[in-house]
């Protein structure tokens, strides 16, 4: 059975044909980082060759000619590095293991490529993606104009190749959405973790810190055959759940105070996003509840928008609407300085809480390629001013949903100290956030195995 990288393959170079006049495209996995002397950052291959190939070993390059052809540049076998660094797969046994036509030492790429590269119209590579990779085709090509003399043809077209596998990649198969399930509950069960440990050690008078909850998460995720974070975790305690990228840090968990985790494992190259704010003892306080209920029915409200033909704008205006009634309802904005509904949304008068959209899109990167503009439709709408900085902004129509796009749905809000705003609600900060695969009718919630209803969070604190 031909795999769904070969399949993969075949149908980018297809692409190549239709859309570009044929030509080879080159793909190089990421490289290895230096983290200090002698130790390196833990290894994780490049999303775009991962998703040609599904070989994670790193100093690997992949060329597909628009024919079809395949080519892997790989590490060597060498038993002494083996010693120290792991088996390798090695160019002899990479066509039977990978399905590539034709297999290189990566010892060979600069004498190879360039012969791949000879009578060929384009050349593909993903734009701004490698540091040095402009410079290195640039070689690659000098190396076949130097062989013009010859009767060689040199390619006198540079493509983008991420307008390509974005678009491809955008729309997630069986494979894809399953292990995206597989990353969401493991990641969902994390959360639990979280909550409960924070309610247990909290009855129990010890000391809580946002790295003890970090380290529970962490081992929830290798536990289950996670590989990685998909993401550094946030674990916010109190006031840092209003710094929207906070890392885990030593501050305490106190008793009576929120907490939020924006947090998620990568599976198998694939990733999962989720944030859970929760009362760190288990009890939400009457403030943090009023303000919790309106950002989950926001949730909710995004939610019913996320649906195949809907806009990828949909949510977060549905969102939006919520948000910002619900601010007015609480009095953090008034109609008497902000006027309706209608006038805080016209002017962003909710920006000072909510600054953020609701969705991006999630895949083997946890904020996923794919335009969020429908193609054709660029330029279709007019520009207009923005309300808080007077910047001229052309609008352009967001993306149809589609089913197997994935995204994420996360409203939130977030209250700092000010004189116009009640002072219950200062210091909160609140999010929550569900990973949703587009579906013929709505949407699938893969990342509810963690629950957000307050009653149900409560519940689960109390276990």
């Amino acid at each position: 059975m031909t795999s769904i990288y070969a399949q993969r393959r075949a149908a980018l170079a297809a692409l190549m044909s239709e859309k570009g006049a044929g030509g080879v495209a080159i793909i190089p996995t990421a490289p290895e980082r230096a983290r200090n002397r002698d130790s390196d950052f833990p290894y994780r291959h490049d999303s775009y060759f991962y998703y040609l190939t599904g070989f994670t070993e790193p100093n690997a390059w992949l060329v597909i000619a628009a024919n079809g052809h395949s080519t892997l540049f790989c590490q060597p076998k060498d038993v002494e590095r083996e010693i120290w660094d792991g088996i390798r797969l090695g160019p002899e046994a990479a066509p039977a293991a990978l399905g590539v036509n034709t297999s290189w030492s990566v010892a060979e790429l600069h004498k190879e490529l360039p012969k791949l590269l000879e009578n060929q119209t384009n050349v593909w590579f993903p734009f701004a993606t490698h540091e040095g990779l402009t410079a290195q085709v640039d070689a690659w090509l000098t190396q076949v104009r130097a062989r013009v003399r010859m009767g060689v043809s040199c390619p006198s077209s540079q493509q983008d190749l991420c307008t390509l596998l974005d678009e491809m990649r955008l729309v997630k198969d069986a494979h894809e959405q399953d292990t995206m399930r597989r990353a969401a509950r493991i990641s969902a069960h994390a959360h639990v973790r979280a909550m409960q440990t924070s309610a247990r050690m909290l009855r129990a008078g010890q000391d809580v810190r946002e790295y003890h909850l970090e380290a529970e998460l962490l081992h929830e995720f290798r536990q289950h055959g996670s590989q990685f974070p998909a993401y550094t975790s946030i674990v916010a305690a109190g006031a840092n759940a209003c710094v929207l990228h906070y890392r885990a840090d030593t501050a305490p968990i106190k008793d009576g105070e929120l907490v939020l985790i924006d947090a998620g494992c990568e599976l198998d190259g694939y990733a999962s996003d989720i944030t859970r704010t929760f009362p760190a003892n288990g009890v939400f306080s009457g403030p943090q509840k009023d303000l919790y209920q309106v950002v989950l029915a926001a949730q909710y409200a995004s939610v019913a928008a996320t649906k195949a033909g809907a806009r990828f704008n949909d949510p977060h205006e549905a969102a939006l609407r919520v948000l910002s009634q619900g601010l007015l309802d609480l009095g953090l904005l008034t109609q008497a300085k902000h006027g309706s509904l209608d006038d805080v949304l016209e002017k962003k008068a909710y920006a000072p809480f909510y600054m953020h959209r609701t969705s991006h899109w999630l895949g083997m990167d946890v904020h996923d390629c794919g335009s969020y503009v429908e193609p054709g439709e660029a330029n279709t709408a007019p520009a207009k001013a923005d309300p808080l900085t007077g910047v001229m902004v052309q609008a352009r129509p967001s993306r149809v949903l589609h089913p197997g796009m994935v995204l994420t749905l996360e409203p939130g809000l977030y209250v700092r100290p000010s004189g116009d705003v009640p002072e219950a609600f200062w210091h909160i900060g609140i999010r929550i956030e569900d990973d949703a695969i587009v579906t013929a009718t709505g949407c699938e919630l893969i990342s509810r195995d963690v629950p957000v209803e307050v009653a149900e969070i409560e519940a689960l604190m109390r276990a």
